[in-house]
């Protein structure tokens, strides 16, 4: 067995791990939901507000588990949660496959939620012990990109266990998701370590003062504004991916295997997407780059909304996939700033529990919505004008990119 605090060579594997412990919490456990969910809802009687009530469970026990999941990780390790996240999202993702009525299938994604907190909040939050600063950005993306590998996945492979296996096609989708997170859980206990036996540049002055910082990072006025804007965040892209198949089929006429392909197409398009805004990131500042994404996201929502041909439709897909998994890295890296990387679990998560309010807010409005107007129209409407108050809200936060949130001893 390697060793418990492993050389700098060792930090490309920790960079692989986290991105299949991503892959697996975010891409096959949560976003995969959207692809399946069409013929899951007609299978189950379910309305729309009921399907958009399965996302909220499960970004409710993200919620639910988010700030407790950073903590867990910053005391036990990472380690041992990201691997005990990725078995829970595997049982609540058996459990949802099982389902016969609504509320069994209701307590699988809550299930699920708790074990995704579990795992993508320390494996994103986790890489700024391993990298320098100037390269944290970039790495943290990496891992991100994780996320956009589901939805390759997810896309053509639904529709394709549909099509073979009836009406039992979306339970064996969830079975076969469950299988591949269960997998990803025991080699994540292999791979991963909780900490290097080096010292990366950036980590020397802020690594002995994670305590002090965990227990100011929660009245830090920086950290609460970066909270309302990773709400909106949420509460915006979750509109847009619980329902993105939901509306193709039922509102524009696509059929199943069309709409998964469009899916895949945003799968492929944020492949790179965490990676490169990373990089930019990295580049002309963290807050410059939240603000992008927002206002690109706003843009790819209206589109949705008011363009349904073929090419509307695209650069909708397109835009979203090459946004969709960079804010979420780039918030990570921002908590390794303020109260550095030790502590950053902790900060991250506290941010997520914002970040998961808005995920499990906005598809049961959404849900609503669609069911008082009779399409999605005016949900994808709502969900760019949030994005742009979003972007707004990074303007009032740029101010603060200078200097710490958290004030550390020199």
């Amino acid at each position: 067995m390697a060793s418990s605090s492993p050389g700098p060579r060792y930090r490309w594997a920790i960079l692989g791990m986290a991105l299949l412990a991503v892959f697996g919490a975010l891409g096959l456990a949560r976003f995969s939901y959207a692809s399946i969910l069409p013929s899951m809802q007609a299978a189950l009687g379910l309305s729309n507000a009921q399907a958009g009530s399965l996302a909220t469970a499960d970004l409710t026990g993200y919620l639910l588990m988010s700030v407790l999941g950073g903590v867990l990780a910053a005391r036990m390790g990472p380690r041992r949660v990201i691997s005990a996240g990725l078995l829970l999202c595997t049982l609540g993702l058996v459990l949802t496959g099982v389902s016969w009525a609504y509320a069994p299938a209701l307590l699988g994604r809550l299930l699920a939620g708790f074990g995704t907190a579990m795992a993508n909040i320390p494996a994103q939050a986790m890489i700024g012990q391993w990298f320098s600063r100037r390269r944290r950005g970039l790495a943290t993306g990496t891992v991100g990109s994780g996320a956009s590998i589901g939805l390759i996945v997810a896309g053509p492979l639904v529709p394709w266990m549909v099509a073979s296996f009836g009406d039992s096609g979306w339970r064996m989708s969830w079975y076969v998701l469950a299988a591949g997170t269960f997998i990803l859980a025991v080699a994540g206990f292999a791979i991963l370590r909780d900490r290097p036996g080096y010292t990366p540049e950036g980590l020397e002055s802020t690594g002995s003062h994670g305590h002090l910082s965990r227990r100011k990072l929660y009245l830090s006025g920086a950290i609460w504004q970066l909270g309302a804007v990773y709400f909106l965040f949420g509460f915006a892209f979750m509109i847009y991916l619980t329902f993105f198949t939901k509306r193709l089929i039922a509102d524009i006429g696509y059929t199943p295997e069309a709409a998964g392909t469009l899916f895949m197409i945003m799968g492929w398009a944020g492949l790179p997407a965490a990676v490169l805004w990373g990089w930019i990131a990295d580049k002309i500042g963290r807050n410059r780059a939240v603000m992008a994404i927002l206002v690109l996201q706003a843009v790819s929502f209206a589109l949705f909304a008011l363009w349904t041909g073929t090419a509307g439709l695209v650069t909708s897909a397109v835009l979203f996939g090459l946004t969709i998994w960079g804010g979420p890295p780039i918030v990570a890296v921002m908590c390794g700033d303020m109260v550095g990387p030790v502590a950053a679990p902790a900060a991250y998560g506290f941010l997520t529990a914002f970040h998961a309010l808005g995920q499990a807010a906005g598809p049961y409005v959404a849900g609503r919505m669609a069911d008082a107007f009779g399409s999605f129209t005016s949900a994808y409407l709502l969900a760019a004008g949030v994005a742009i108050v979003g972007a707004a809200g990074m303007v009032l936060l740029r101010a603060r990119e200078a200097r710490p949130a958290v004030a550390q001893p020199g």
